[in-house]
């Protein structure tokens, strides 16, 4: 019984999927941040277009 428990005692292959699952989420989260942010720039550079496009085809009219 005690060399089961000295073995399973040696084994570390949970702790390190644990670790790699925890990489893993943490890699997740700074894409989704990045994501958001990108997304936020596109929004911000699209609308400024938008906003230009249309006052030269006010100013065209």
């Amino acid at each position: 019984m005690s060399k089961f428990f000295a073995r399973f005692k040696k084994d570390e292959s949970g702790a390190t999927a644990i670790e790699y699952g925890l990489i893993a989420a943490l890699i997740s989260v700074a894409l989704i941040a990045g994501a958001s942010t990108l997304g936020d720039s596109l929004s911000n550079t699209f609308n400024g277009i938008s906003n230009k496009m249309d006052t030269a085809g006010a100013a065209h009219d």
